[in-house]
């Protein structure tokens, strides 16, 4: 296993910046580090923590999905954990005025999706007008930062899970983003990423020596991380995608879908590096929960040779040939659809490109981001 150090086990890089000011903290669960040891305690018991922010999920990762909580101190150290998801997603006044200067540390997946991006650049936005620092404490991309794939997101579909014109699987680590982000929304930023030490692009999670914990309740290990760079797309439709199982995003299916029907017609796709095999399962929670669900579940057989998100797509393709009259699309309002959101586009939804039709319109704009992103990346 290659060593890994991340940006939080270099603290002592950012002591300078630190030292005698006032710290506000966007942390959760996954903010430790080599020794388990949680940033929060570290920056409280080194510095003068005065904030603590947590996003979806909360502070130390018990909160489902989407659900809202309010503002409360946090039970190891007092400090106050101002909710940024819910209410509000913004830094407010009163929280600016809780810190001089703004930390960030939290593992991602590597997935536009991921709503801990948005977090750090909404953040990265008010610190900038409050003219105040910013320390980003970098962490590994779980999905290496060569390959990148999928649709790059049409900001007209812009939302909490897609916000800006990146593709589904944009292969940057936390602190690349950070620096993305700041040249895109051009911001006037004193902006500090600390870090990674031993890391390359080439590197998956599991080359790695560094501690895993479950950036999200539903997304648990590695495997669901590689899975749910596409598979997430079913969340947009009435197809469970595994939640309420102890395999989401791998397990896709419903109560009215032929397990075997579809195994069949995913491995005529004879799609590289994944195989689709016949599950069942019955979900606790979440869609169809309490029935017994028909399907598939996924498997990464070469995450080199994979395409996750045409592979989904692909799979959600033949749903919606065997089962028009049953697959439905997640609409927020008569007029969105979380189909459209979570892809960037609604030209799959309304029927205009199939999976493979729809990867090869977006491979210019995929092109196009690979030669930007060069000037933002930290590590070979």
């Amino acid at each position: 296993m290659k060593r890994i150090l991340s940006g939080l086990d270099r603290l002592e890089l950012a002591d300078s910046i630190l030292k005698e000011k006032r710290i506000g903290l966007m942390t959760n669960q996954t903010g430790i580090d080599h020794r388990f040891r949680s940033g929060i305690d570290l920056l409280h018991s080194r510095y003068n923590l005065t904030a603590l922010f947590a996003v979806e999920h909360g502070i130390r990762g018990d909160v489902q999905a989407g659900a809202a909580y309010e503002t409360q101190p946090d039970p190891v150290t007092g400090v106050p954990v101002y909710a940024v998801y819910g209410k509000t997603h913004r830094l407010t006044e009163e929280m600016l005025d809780a810190f001089d200067v703004f930390c960030f540390d939290m593992q991602d997946v590597g997935a536009r999706f991921y709503t801990y991006l948005y977090a750090l650049s909404f953040a990265m936005e008010e610190c900038a007008e409050a003219g105040k620092p910013v320390i980003v404490f970098d962490r590994v991309n779980p999905l290496g930062g060569e390959k990148i794939e999928g649709t790059v997101l049409d900001t007209r579909f812009a939302s909490y899970v897609g916000m800006y014109p990146l593709p589904t699987r944009y292969g940057l680590t936390i602190g690349e983003y950070a620096l993305w982000a700041r040249d895109h929304l051009k911001l006037n930023l004193d902006l500090t990423v600390i870090p990674l030490a031993g890391w390359s692009r080439s590197n998956y999670l599991d080359d790695l020596d560094i501690p895993w914990v479950a950036p999200s309740p539903n997304c648990a290990t590695f495997h669901a991380a590689l899975a749910y760079i596409g598979t997430c797309i079913f969340e947009g439709t009435n197809v469970s995608e595994g939640r309420g199982t102890t395999l989401p995003f791998e397990y896709i299916g419903a109560p009215w879908i032929d397990a075997q029907t579809l195994e069949k017609r995913m491995a005529a796709h004879d799609l590289p590096g994944l195989h689709f095999r016949a599950a069942y399962f019955t979900p606790t929670f979440s869609k169809h929960a309490g029935q017994p669900c028909a399907g598939v579940q996924v498997h990464i057989t070469d995450r080199r040779a994979a395409n996750a998100v045409e592979g989904a797509l692909t799979l959600l393709d033949e749903i919606r040939a065997l089962y028009p009259d049953q697959l439905e699309w997640v609409s927020n309002t008569p007029d969105t659809f979380f189909i459209d959101k979570l892809l960037g586009t609604d030209a799959y939804r309304l029927g205009r490109y199939d999976a493979h039709a729809l990867m090869e319109a977006h491979a210019p704009a995929r092109q196009a981001f690979l030669e930007q992103r060069r000037h933002f990346l930290l590590y070979e």
